[in-house]
Order: structure tokens, then sequence, then C-alpha cells
């Protein structure tokens, strides 16, 4: 299976994000007339068609005090998100998690998976951080100003990079791969292991340190998978593999409940749905896709 072929929730989006609009005033304004689309939520949460998929509405939908982020053109037509006042000030509830994989298909995901970390960003990001004065939305909601005449600070959406990783045991007699759980996990579910990149790492650093932080092991040429924008609220998963030559696990308790070691065999069962006791992510997470890409790959 190539990279190419993994079925990537909240990436791929149809959405023209019209960078060469965001900065001309005019022509957004312009461009909020009758054809202009409005995404329908909840707060931070979507709104579903009675046919499926999202609702959309015009921008007659939105509240009157609510600021308006454009997120591009689909079709033709400009699209707005509305960041609830309720928002504002934490009153809005999130979206229902589990329901969205079953409701929304990959386009739409990927739509809502942008608007969500967009509007959730501008929710928190109402006060300057530099001076605490009040910021105002410019750049058609791709950044925040800051509206005190000594600060001037410009802020801009925020995305945090998150390494998740295989690791495989080199030398094994058969291809073996290394997963852990956390004790929110529900009983029998396991992963792959994942922490964000800390300031001055550079991504295979992130992995190497984090692998041998919750595990113990050292690892050896940190490759590059796959990616996966996660707006909740705004990570970058950004999928690796490793090898290690020593199998022995000291597992941080602080971090993992457990890691262990599974054979291929193992996981084809446990994706097959023929594992008693074992389960493994579902289709719309990353590691999923890893692991898929890890079994099928040459």
């Amino acid at each position: 299976m190539k990279t190419s072929e993994l079925e990537i929730a909240f990436a791929g989006s149809r959405m023209d994000r019209a960078d060469r609009l965001r900065t001309d005033a005019s022509a957004l304004e312009a461009m909020k007339g009758p054809r202009a689309r409005l995404l329908l939520l909840d707060g931070i949460a979507p709104r579903y068609a009675d046919e499926g998929g999202l609702a959309w509405g015009t921008l007659a939908d939105a509240d009157p005090e609510a600021e308006l982020v454009f997120l591009g053109l689909l079709e033709g037509a400009a699209c707005f998100a509305a960041v609830d006042p309720a928002l504002k000030v934490g009153r809005a509830a999130g979206p229902n998690f589990r329901q969205l994989f079953g409701l929304l298909s990959l386009d739409d995901l990927a739509i809502y998976g942008g608007a969500k970390a967009l509007v959730d960003w501008h929710a928190r990001h109402q006060f300057c951080a530099r001076c605490g004065s009040q910021t105002v939305l410019a750049k058609g909601g791709w950044q925040r100003s800051c509206t005190s005449d000594s600060c001037k600070s410009e802020h801009f959406p925020r995305v945090d990079p998150v390494t998740i990783m295989l690791v495989e045991l080199a030398g094994a007699p058969e291809p073996t791969l290394l997963v852990g759980r956390q004790p929110t996990f529900p009983a029998g579910n396991y992963s792959a292991l994942a922490g964000f990149v800390e300031p001055g790492e550079t991504i295979e650093e992130a992995v190497a340190r984090e692998i041998e932080e919750e595990a113990g092991l050292k690892v050896r040429d940190v490759s590059y998978v796959c990616s996966q924008p996660w707006p909740f609220p705004s990570s970058l998963m950004i999928g690796c593999h490793a090898w290690t030559d020593d199998p022995a696990l000291t597992i941080d308790r602080n971090e993992l409940e457990d890691a262990r070691w599974l054979t291929k065999s193992e996981v084809v069962s446990i994706l097959a749905g023929e594992h008693e006791t074992l389960r493994l992510p579902s289709s719309w997470a990353i590691a999923h896709q890893l692991i898929r890409w890890w079994v099928n790959r040459d």
C-alpha cells in the first residue's frame, strides 16, 4: 500500500483556501453576497443536512454579533464559518466525536476539520498574549490583530506538531511492532505511541525521545510515512516508522498502562476482528492507517 492510497481523515479538502483574497478586504466583502455559503455549526459542532453530510446556509443565518471566518472557495462560492459569541466565554458544546465518522464523508470531514480548528482558535484568542488587549479578526480570519496602539501584535492560527510512530523490532523471526495503551483507552485497545514535538527538536529527535521515555527503547533510522490534521483542538499528527535492536521494554507507568510487541500475524488477526481480546484503532485514526501501511508494505 502506497502512502498516497491511505484514507486520512480530516485531510484532502476540496476547498480552495484562496490565500490571495485574504488580504483584499474589498474583494472579501464583495463575495459576501447571495451565493456565499455559511457552514452551519452549533458552537464548534457541525450541523447535519437531512440528506446527510454537512449542513450549509447563507450568511443571513449567522448571529449578527458573530465574527465571520473566510474558509475559502468551494465550487466558486465563498464559504464562511461563524465564531459563536458563546464560544468566547466557553459556553458552547463540542462535537459528538464518534458521531462525526458515521455521518460525514472524508470530503466533509476535511472541510469541517479545518473550520473547527480555525473557529476554535478564534474563540481562544480574543485577547493579545503579549499585552492583554482585545484582538480583532484580520485577513479574513487567518490572523488576529492586537487593538493596542502600543502593541499591534499579529497572531496566527497555531498547529501543534505531534509524532505518532511505529517501532519495529530488527532481527525478529517475524515482522514485529510495538503498541501501547493509556489508562483511558477502552479495555483491550492498543495503538501506536505518540507525543508532542518539543521546542528545539527535529521530528526524528522527538520520535527517539518519546520512545525512550515511554518504553525505554533506543531507536534508529526514523522515517516519515504520512500525516493527519487533527482538529481537537488543532494538531498535526506526523506518522513515522523507526527501528530498534532491543526487545526489552521499560514502561513509564505515568504515561502508559501497558506496552507490548505484536507480530504481523497477530496484527492481521486483530484488524480482521478475529482476536479475542485485543483491538487496534479505528480507520479514522492515523494509527490505523500506519498499521495498515506496515502490514501491506513490500
